[in-house]
């Protein structure tokens, strides 16, 4: 399908295997962290692919994992869950550009459809192309 990987970043390890079971039954590399500095210990200089990110972690957020990605001029398209759905986390998604944002539990298919979304071949201009 790709040979882009999703990173699955969750400490909840049952959301994490679930998530990453799902992703890659429909075809996708994955690989897993506990955690945003485990992930960010285990990425290699040019990753491609997509995170996908509990908003809410011990230690550094999924939100201070995004800035700390900007900081290193690493641009990963992000897909953010949570089990807390609050506004305010919502907003602060829309504002940092995720592709996409899910209340846990996760509707699979739904997910599986924003990863595709946000991994499409895009033009020079940015705009989407036809599959």
């Amino acid at each position: 399908m790709t040979d882009r990987t999703i990173f699955v970043v969750d400490d909840d390890a049952s959301a994490r295997h679930g998530l990453a079971r799902l992703i890659r039954v429909a075809g996708y590399e994955v690989r897993t962290a506990g955690s945003a500095r485990e992930f960010l210990a285990c990425l290699g200089p040019e990753p491609s692919g997509l995170v996908v990110l509990d908003a809410r972690m011990p230690g550094m957020s999924g939100e201070e994992l995004q800035q700390e990605l900007i900081d290193r001029g690493v641009c990963l398209p992000l897909i953010f869950v949570t089990a807390d759905d609050d506004p305010k986390t919502r907003r602060r998604a829309q504002q940092m550009m995720a592709a996409g944002f899910f209340r846990k539990p996760v509707d699979g298919i739904a997910l599986l459809d924003a990863i595709a979304w946000a991994l499409r071949p895009t033009d020079t201009d940015g705009e989407a192309t036809a599959m």
